[in-house]
């Protein structure tokens, strides 16, 4: 089943504003676990943390920014105004 694109749309804020703050906070006990690495590996495991988030997600996020394809234009309307 297909998401449409408002739930799509609703799920993307709902990740950014809850799920992406959450995991940063994750990602932050990481590193303390690791008992503060040298720089270079903290930043290697933030690099590497950061780009794992994305990929469970990459399907809700694609096409965000674009406008809404099922949305019907009124006939005689400029699309891009």
């Amino acid at each position: 089943m297909a998401l449409g694109y408002k739930t799509r749309r609703r799920l993307s804020l709902l990740i950014l504003l809850v799920g992406l703050p959450a995991y940063i906070v994750v990602a932050v006990s990481v590193v303390n676990l690791l008992d503060r690495p040298p720089v270079w590996v903290e930043l290697l495991v933030y690099v590497g943390l950061g780009f794992l988030w994305m990929l469970p997600f990459k399907v809700v996020f694609s096409g965000i920014g674009q406008p809404d394809p099922d949305a019907k234009q009124a006939e005689g309307r400029d699309p891009s105004a």
